[in-house]
């Protein structure tokens, strides 16, 4: 039912070996990740986020606490989770369509019905007419669409999303934004993406999760109570953006010893 709980983290640890003994990204984080809603997270550089992402998307196994996707522990990566990643991470072999259908030719999908498959999401993303076209054919938003319906076209639970729009320009990247937004109201998807843009974060989420700085732990949740679509020059958003920013500053503050 949406709203309720999908992802459960619970006292989450994540060490790495390091010469001297250990470097703790993670320790002691819980959190709960709502169906159908957007959840985003942000934090200080370097404070696990995408550790956290990679985590839950099942490609890095945690030190200690537990990580549960419908009450059942993550192990691995999963069919149930779509993961897009900042650098695109397209086949340049591949065209649009090679790319998107991929996921459904290692499960073992039939060529028709994985093409039909492919060719839906593809024109939900609206690149219908560039199935063809290979990436380096394509713009950074195009590339990123294609790596959005890779992700959705085989039917997860979750999407994880690590800085999608990071590489691209403002202009583009608000654009983004909507389609994001767009594609989300047409399949009611539950999202969680990792940003460093606090205005970006306010603009798209039901729910902003802040870190602290590493190891990372919960510092403060804000349930974004704005209506859609959204104004970014409203009062209330900019109130909200203030409130977020002045947590992650005093993050900043703390680790660097320092005013700001």
């Amino acid at each position: 039912m949406k709203g309720d709980p999908i992802i459960t983290v619970r006292g989450l640890r994540k060490a790495f070996p390091t010469n001297g003994g250990e470097l703790v990204a993670i320790d002691g984080l819980s959190f709960e990740v709502r169906e159908g809603w957007i959840t985003a997270i942000v934090g200080p550089n370097g404070c696990g986020k995408t550790t956290l992402l990679r985590i839950l998307a099942g490609l890095e196994e945690p030190t200690g606490g537990s990580v549960e996707i419908d009450g059942n522990p993550i192990r691995g990566p999963g069919a149930d989770r779509g993961m897009v990643f900042q650098e695109f991470a397209l086949f340049p072999w591949r065209t649009v369509l090679g790319n998107v259908k991929f996921g459904l030719e290692v499960k073992g999908v039939p060529k028709d019905e994985a093409e039909a498959a492919a060719m839906r999401f593809i024109e939900l993303v609206g690149l219908k007419g560039f199935e063809g076209r290979y990436p380096r054919e394509l713009s950074s938003g195009m590339k990123q669409k294609v790596a959005f319906a890779r992700a959705l076209v085989n039917d997860p639970r979750v999407v994880l999303m690590d800085e999608p729009f990071a590489s691209l320009d403002a202009q583009t990247r608000n654009l983004m934004q909507e389609e994001l937004l767009r594609i989300w109201e047409a399949t009611g998807k539950t999202i969680l993406f990792v940003t460093h843009s606090v205005d970006e974060a306010i603009f798209l989420s039901d729910e902003v999760i802040v870190l602290t700085q590493r190891p990372a732990r919960v510092k403060k949740i804000f349930n974004i109570d704005l209506p859609r679509p959204r104004d970014r020059t409203s009062l209330r958003f900019n109130e909200l953006r203030r409130l977020v920013l002045k947590e992650l500053s005093e993050e900043l503050r703390a680790a660097n010893g320092a005013a700001y």
